[in-house]
């Protein structure tokens, strides 16, 4: 489906700056932000969600996989829980 409706709020210029800095930390623009928000009131009924940047260590994994560093490789998910098992 087409996006033709707009949306318009006014917004603090200096909040507005901050939440862009936020937003394009998570790889998001204004736009798919606003189109989240609306997707979660619908989905949910209500306004209350979060979207949180990972913590470092969630941030040191992501990297990691991204280059294929430290992943376990299991043919099952049997084989996979066994082996994060036997990883303590």
């Amino acid at each position: 489906m087409a996006k033709t409706a707009t949306v318009r709020a006014r917004v603090e210029p200096s909040l507005k700056a901050k939440a862009e800095v936020v937003l394009g930390r998570l790889g998001l623009s204004p736009t798919e932000a606003m189109t989240l928000f609306y997707e979660q009131i619908v989905r949910e009924r209500s306004v209350s969600f979060a979207v949180a940047m990972p913590n470092a260590t969630t941030r040191l994994a992501i990297r990691d996989a991204e280059v294929g560093r430290k992943l376990i490789r299991a043919r099952s998910a049997v084989a996979l829980i066994a082996a994060l098992d036997s990883d303590d």
